[in-house]
């Protein structure tokens, strides 16, 4: 895939979004054109889902990058050799293509490609270069899976079934023209953000022989069998994931079944409350490992190795490690696995003996998604222990990098040279603080704008990531780097609730959010000006999702910030947990039980931003996706005209055509948010002295 450019195209988007960073900007660094762009974003590409080949010396990935005329992601395959050497196209780019599987022997490479309708598989003979199509299904394959033999795929796909019929309407004269029918719906799950109104019918585990021809079913019921499948060695049956018991309400459960596939016989292996997940079958068959945990209903609970008998016997929790493992591969000889962790903020890979030693192997994974620092990526093993992933750091979203045991990791690809080499990108550096409210250590990032100068004073924006569940860490965030670009030091952190510190650290917004956090990140704001070049009458405040609930909670305690804006908040959480596509959850996870229980009405309001809307004075703007259906435009409605009412100025911001990932639909829709926020702020923006 090549980088595409359209004069005309982008002289458009330069009359309507400005060629400084900030059209607003005043300051002269602003105009600099070797700071960051907006339409730098069209000119970004991301290495994601790097696959390495059995033998460990090729890995195939996607690249992804965006097409300036249709403001939309396009991707291909490519192809690098372990050492950095005959980096080229596997696809032409011309479609969308995602999950290239390696056949066992190396010679076959199975993907997925749509030309805008539905995924079909495809297989490609590395050695000549033909390919050949193996479906014609009206369903997407998902979670695709060579057998070891390499005679069969295993994948999983969705299986509608006919909408439950309700009342008998009459039949419409002929050519008449009747408003569309009535949607009726019966079952709890009926939405979901990104999706919209779901379809009817279930996703099911599907063989397909390697030749192609017609996918079989090997599951059935009301149940969904999602998540990765993993096969035995000989080929005869696959493990994986699911929630048969009661998927709507007990939301986290699922457990790992093994599954015929000669005659589609299932068997259950685990057996409580609680996800078990991700299975893997080590090498000769006779252990599976898996994650997983005993579901307290806490906000957040760590998931943990566990491994058991192929029976299902002998199951035992491996090592303390005391962070959420994912991403399971067994070593070759059976005695230890490889996996992938966060801690503080930065995703790692690691191996795991079965006593529970873990050795780290390599660091900064991750820089898949380009709008926010937060935690993604992946990583792949060969039979030799060499392994691939995606590498990041705060100046370059993700590349390939190849490791192995006992070696440095090094990258073999370098997709963003050409453009980030030649701009100015701001400095990352990482701080920790006291939280006021306990003494217990915060963590966080200060990201300078580019010829940052010590003795200026600068003005601070505090940017708060979502979740609340979530974390940030030093990654590339284009978002982080523009708000830079635009003369401000921003802080971001990773307050109490933040993943990556241990399910104890997690848990202090437990039926408490937001509490504390508050504290712990005004406690970091003072920490970054006391480091003597913040204007602090210029403080600016924004965040999306949890952040934006913290962002409206912020202003309703403080006036202290200049200005802020709240990105698809949470406003008043009794009509939210009614009201998100998440509601089967949030009651039982979130809050000691529904908003209609004794008690509840007042512990859902005294945590709802809403309830200190006669406090603030801040100026504040809001941002939501037109379409967002996890934190729904009524949300943003709600603070919006609460605002109106107290003459506090205030904006609204919806986004077109955006759900609750704004940044992911589209890059204009990133640039348009970040354009908003800064506009805003620069409209508040106190004249200040630059120097001391």
């Amino acid at each position: 895939m090549t980088k595409r450019h359209s004069s005309l195209f982008a002289f458009a988007l330069t009359l309507l979004f400005g060629t400084a960073p900030l059209a607003a900007q005043v300051n002269e660094e602003a105009a600099d054109p070797l700071r960051l762009q907006y339409l730098d974003v069209f000119e970004m590409e991301v290495a994601d889902d790097p696959r390495i080949s059995p033998a460990g010396d090729r890995v195939v990935y996607v690249r992804r990058g965006f097409d300036i005329m249709t403001d939309a992601e396009r991707s291909a395959i490519w192809v690098v050799d372990a050492d950095g050497s005959n980096h080229r196209a596997v696809t032409d780019g011309s479609g969308s293509v995602s999950s290239p599987r390696w056949s066992p022997d190396g010679n076959r490479l199975l993907y997925l490609a749509s030309d805008g309708g539905t995924n079909q598989l495809f297989v490609r003979w590395m050695d000549t270069g033909q390919t050949a199509e193996l479906t014609n299904v009206t369903e997407s394959p998902e979670n695709i899976a060579w057998s070891p033999d390499g005679n069969w795929i295993a994948m999983t796909m969705f299986v509608p079934e006919p909408p439950p019929a309700f009342a008998e309407m009459p039949s419409a004269p002929e050519d008449a023209e009747w408003t569309a029918p009535a949607r009726v719906i019966s079952k709890l799950r009926y939405r979901a953000d990104g999706r919209g109104y779901l379809p009817d019918g279930y996703t099911h585990v599907f063989v397909l022989p390697a030749d192609g021809g017609t996918p079989r079913q090997l599951t059935s019921g009301p149940y969904d069998h999602g998540g990765g499948l993993s096969w035995s060695p000989d080929s005869s049956s696959i493990v994986f994931s699911a929630n048969r018991d009661n998927p709507d309400f007990d939301v986290r459960n699922s457990e790992v079944f093994e599954l015929s596939v000669d005659t589609g016989r299932l068997r259950q292996l685990t057996d409580r409350f609680g996800p078990d997940g991700s299975p893997a079958v080590s090498p000769d068959g006779s252990r599976i490992a898996y994650t997983g945990y005993d579901d307290r209903h806490q906000g957040y609970q760590v998931s943990r190795l566990y491994v058991m008998d192929r029976d299902g016997g002998g199951a035992r929790r491996v090592g303390d490690l005391d962070r959420d493992v994912g991403n399971l591969n067994w070593a070759a000889d059976g005695h230890s696995l490889f996996i992938q962790y966060d801690d503080q903020g930065t995703t790692r890979i690691a191996n795991v003996t079965l006593e529970g030693d873990v050795a780290d192997l390599a660091a900064d994974v991750g820089g898949v998604e380009l709008g926010r620092p937060y935690d993604s990526g992946s990583y792949t093993l060969a039979r030799d222990g060499s392994f691939a992933f995606t590498t990041n750091s705060p100046m370059r979203p993700a590349d390939v990098a190849i490791g192995r045991v006992g070696t440095e990791p090094r990258r073999i690809t370098s997709l963003n040279e050409d453009l980030l080499a030649h701009r100015k990108l701001a400095a990352v550096e990482e701080i920790w603080w006291e939280s006021s409210h306990d003494g217990r250590p915060v963590h966080g990032w200060i990201a300078k704008p580019p010829d940052f100068d010590p003795a200026r004073k600068y003005p601070l924006l505090l940017e708060i990531h979502g979740g609340p569940f979530a974390n940030y860490g030093p990654r590339f965030a284009a978002e982080v780097q523009f708000y830079a670009a635009a003369g401000y030091v921003v802080l971001y952190a990773n307050p109490r609730g933040s993943t990556s510190y241990g399910e104890e650290f997690g848990n202090l917004i437990h039926h408490a959010y937001p509490g504390y956090d508050y504290d712990d990140l005004m406690s970091g704001v003072d920490a970054v000006i006391g480091r003597g070049y913040i204007d602090e009458n210029n403080l600016m405040v924004t965040g999306g999702s949890g952040g934006g609930v913290l962002t409206a909670w912020i202003v309703g305690k403080t006036d202290r910030f200049r200005a802020a804006v709240s990105q698809k908040p949470v406003i008043d959480w009794i009509s939210f947990s009614l009201m998100s596509d998440g509601y089967a959850s949030y009651y039982q996870y979130w809050f000691p039980g529904p908003v209609w229980e004794d008690g509840m009405l007042e512990h859902y309001w005294s945590r709802s931003p809403l309830s200190l809307v006669g406090n603030v004075t801040t100026p504040t703007m809001l941002i939501t996706g037109e379409q967002d259906l996890r934190t729904p435009m009524g949300e943003t409605e709600q603070f919006y005209q609460a605002l109106q009412i107290r003459k506090v100025p205030t904006e609204m911001v919806r986004i077109q055509d955006a759900s609750h990932g704004i940044a992911s639909s589209s890059p204009s829709n990133l640039i348009a948010k970040v354009a908003h926020t800064l506009e805003w702020f620069e409209r508040y923006r106190s004249e200040s002295p630059v120097a001391d």
